[in-house]
């Protein structure tokens, strides 16, 4: 074959044209082109993502409820995912979930700027609602039955969701509301329940007296 360049002689195993330097291109080497594809073949971008984790207020109330505060921990680690993928800095979604009590207010701090700088400024009193949210959470450690309280936290992060949800809703209309429930969000409830079920049973059960020696 010859060079396209120079029309010199060029051997079948060669990669350049040894005359004047050309990368020779082999027609049987060449990418045969696509075919065309149909209407409704055509490929579909995905939709962006929505700035903060979106949920519904009923499902958040559900699975936090259910899962004993668990889906709360979940809550803030996809927040706190959003937060370091926008801003590029070093945040440990993990890290801060684990010292929930005290990075609940920074949390909710940036969701408020985020919305006030998009003209979202009806936004809820974030430091009452992180004040109530540590302080329900904390009381996980009080004996029964007191320890129930902590099962109310989820109430001071629906103001907030709600927040969120109409930051989510303008800034990516068409995303996915997150209100339908999965089938493993039934098997976490189902697992709630039957721990709470357990629990109330062992309230109401009249202690048994102990035997006499």
């Amino acid at each position: 074959m010859n060079c396209s360049g120079c029309n010199s002689a060029i051997a079948e195993d060669e990669v350049l044209c040894p005359q004047c330097g050309l990368r020779i291109v082999r027609e049987e080497l060449s990418a045969p082109p696509l075919p065309d594809l149909p209407v409704d073949a055509a490929p579909v971008e995905p939709s962006p993502l929505p700035p903060f984790f979106a949920v519904s207020l009923w499902k958040l109330a559900v699975m936090s409820f259910f899962t004993l505060g668990l889906y709360e921990l979940y809550w803030f680690y996809r927040n706190w995912q959003r937060m370091r993928v926008r801003e590029q800095k070093n945040i440990s979604p993990a890290v801060r979930v684990f010292f929930g009590v005290v990075f609940c207010y920074p949390c909710f701090r940036r969701i408020r700027s985020y919305g006030i700088a998009r003209g979202f400024r009806q936004s809820p009193p974030i430091e009452l609602l992180a004040l109530l949210w540590v302080v329900t959470e904390l009381s996980g450690g009080l004996p029964e039955p007191l320890l129930l309280i902590s099962l109310c936290s989820v109430l001071f992060l629906l103001p907030v969701q709600a927040y969120v949800n109409r930051i989510n809703a303008a800034e990516v209309p068409t995303h996915d509301r997150n209100a339908r429930f999965t089938g493993w969000n039934w098997v976490w409830i189902g697992i709630g329940a039957s721990l709470l079920l357990l629990n109330l049973i062992g309230f109401l059960l009249p202690l048994k007296s102990a035997p006499s020696v």
